[in-house]
């Protein structure tokens, strides 16, 4: 397919987009309470995108029942929306959310705590942001992607974490999942280099434990095999002329 070099108008468009997703985040987060199940959160999630006008871009995707990928403790990416997984303290969950509005696609993940959590718990899901903010802020033109994957690696893994190879961030805007991949994991000097124009969702995906993982019969939900803890941080981040603009934050959030 190619890499997608997006206009300012295009950019303008996914941020539109973007902005669904970060008042969606708030909206769930204050209903990421112990005794709600991710059926409901994924409801909640689904009429919020609609009466903006999107659509949930999960939904129906590959087969996806969900309008939202919620993932719980050590489930990594992917998670279905269940009626039998019920939140309870001391949980972590991401929410996974894709909008798509007036045909431009924006792309993004929190893991928020569920009541209190512990501080292995906490401190999993501020490394997992901020590998994020270590590799995004070598976002630029001329700058090869490897190079972001390396900063977002040693930031996990100096804290003891590991990082799959196995799943990536990706190019986003025009559709769901475009050119090119965005590993978590990477060699500076390697790899795309990166222009004015590119859209990439950057999304580090932390484990607390071993590498391994599995996919269950529903060919959908990724688990760590050992049962431990994961967490996962996204957002879209289009290149700029010096620099780069992440299109689903709050200004006040960023690093």
């Amino acid at each position: 397919m190619g890499i997608i070099i997006k206009s300012q108008r295009e950019i303008a468009s996914i941020k539109e987009a973007g902005k669904i997703l970060i008042e969606l985040f708030d909206l769930l987060e204050s209903h990421t309470k112990p005794g709600i199940s991710t059926w409901e959160l994924d409801k909640i999630a689904e009429r919020f995108i609609r009466s903006k006008g999107a659509i949930p871009s999960a939904k129906g995707y590959g087969g996806f029942p969900g309008a939202i990928c919620i993932s719980v403790n050590d489930v990594l990416i992917h998670g279905i929306p269940s009626k039998k997984v019920i939140l309870k303290e001391g949980d972590i969950v991401s929410y996974d959310c894709m909008a798509t509005l007036k045909g431009y696609v924006a792309d993004a993940c929190r893991t928020f705590p569920v009541g209190e959590i512990s501080p292995s718990a906490k401190k999993l899901i501020d490394t997992t942001r901020n590998a994020f903010f270590e590799g995004v802020k070598l976002v630029k033109p001329g700058i090869h992607l490897g190079d972001v994957s390396h900063a977002i690696e040693m930031c996990a893994k100096k804290e003891g974490y590991t990082l799959t190879s196995d799943y990536t961030g990706h190019g986003v805007g025009c559709k769901v999942h475009e050119d090119p991949y965005v590993p978590n994991v990477g060699k500076p000097g390697t790899g795309p280099v990166l222009q004015k124009g590119m859209v990439i969702a950057i999304e580090p995906m932390v484990n607390e434990g071993k590498v391994d993982l599995i996919v269950l019969d529903d060919e959908w939900t990724v688990k760590t095999k050992d049962g431990k803890l994961s967490a996962h941080y996204e957002n879209t981040v289009a290149v700029t002329d010096n620099g780069y603009e992440i299109l689903t934050l709050k200004e006040e959030e960023g690093n």
